[in-house]
């Protein structure tokens, strides 16, 4: 995804106005993105955390560590999705881009 923004920032042919669209696109795409996976990696570490609880202790200890770890992926992405509208913004401020995930 990265790569397909920075090609069509980096080829842009009509100057701020593609580069505007791009960052919209771009916006919307993970913010359409990220609650999906954010519920698909909640649900997979309580799936995960109680599977663990119904074997031995080594298991039980790396399941937990397994589901930790998929919450904190997912409060990451949470924060990404907050933090992003005002980051793109801030990349190419001399575009104009009061929000830069406007929806259209």
């Amino acid at each position: 995804m990265f790569a397909v923004f920075i090609a069509a920032v980096l080829f842009a042919q009509g100057g701020a106005d593609n580069i505007k669209l791009a960052l919209q696109e771009f916006c919307q795409l993970i913010l359409s993105m990220l609650p999906v996976v954010v519920l698909v990696m909640i649900l997979a570490a309580a799936i995960i955390y109680a599977i663990g609880q119904l074997l031995g202790a080594e298991t039980r200890a790396r399941a937990s560590v397994w589901a930790t770890a998929m919450l904190t992926g997912a409060v990451i992405c949470v924060l990404i999705s907050v933090l992003m509208p005002w980051l793109l913004s801030q990349v190419y401020p001399e575009a104009g881009i009061e929000n830069a995930c406007a929806i259209k």
